[in-house]
């Protein structure tokens, strides 16, 4: 397999890891993962300084609010309040709901939610930072705890839970990672998205600005098109998407 795929895939293995330890690993630990890439020590110290910047302790956890806004921390603190008002459980009380919920019992499921609520905010506090705010973040992994809980009993959308009870909490923790990481994921392309949008609305409105000022007046769509080579899709695209505001063309104008 190409080196940079093997080397992508460890460094998602690493920022895996690091999630699943509360958004920390150790530095034995990234060394013993890239061991089989024989990276050198700057390489190495490459790698080190990418997981710092992304929120990840190399030895002990960064804190973990400190990327939250003003809003958000007090998000967090109000839903905090609501959380703890909920009672409290062991993990053996949790064990036993998950056991109850895999044979059918739906009110077992709703407190094995209920129970887990803790772990989404702990968890989705780890994703502080990377686009996304953490109510969105909170939201989105109680999606993927309840629709988790529904698949113990086999009402999960065709999928039905295989392990014991003991291994439902590392599932469900799964999950939310999952929905958390899949969150910033499409946002990021939102992002990637609009700035493509931006890049061409930006390319029609220069080429407007030259023509206008070629010709001392504003300039139809039909002309930008025969003088400047754009198509008539990225210019009715870029006229649309600002809003018909680009200064420079006038939307009335005929052909």
């Amino acid at each position: 397999m190409n080196q940079e795929i093997v080397f992508a895939q460890t460094l998602e293995k690493v920022r895996r890891l690091a999630k699943e330890q509360g958004n920390c690993v150790s530095e034995e630990q990234v060394r013993e993962a890239f061991a089989g890439l024989r990276l050198k020590e700057d390489q190495l110290d490459m790698v080190f300084d990418y997981l710092t910047k992304h929120n990840v302790g190399i030895g002990e956890a960064p804190d973990r609010d400190a990327l939250l806004t003003e809003e958000e921390q007090d998000y967090l603190q109000t839903y905090l309040d609501q959380v703890e008002a909920l009672p409290d459980c062991s993990n053996a009380r949790s064990e036993a709901y998950a056991m109850a919920a895999m044979a059918g019992d739906k009110a077992a499921g709703e407190l094995l939610i209920q129970s887990c609520l803790r772990d989404v905010v702990d968890i989705a506090r780890l994703y502080a930072g990377q686009g996304v705010p953490l109510e969105e973040l909170i939201g989105e992994g109680n999606v993927a705890l309840a629709l988790g809980v529904e698949t113990l009993a086999g009402r999960g959308r065709g999928e039905r839970f295989s392990g014991k009870p003991s291994q439902v909490s590392g599932m469900l923790a799964r999950r939310i990672m999952d929905a958390c990481e899949e969150c910033i994921r499409e946002q990021a392309d939102i992002e990637v998205n609009q700035r493509k949008i931006l890049k061409k609305v930006n390319r029609v409105a220069d080429k407007a600005g030259e023509l206008s000022g070629e010709l001392r007046r504003k300039v139809t769509p039909r002309e930008l098109m025969e003088e400047t080579g754009l198509s008539q899709k990225a210019i009715e695209d870029a006229m649309r998407i600002s809003g018909y505001q680009i200064e420079d063309i006038d939307a009335g104008g005929t052909d």
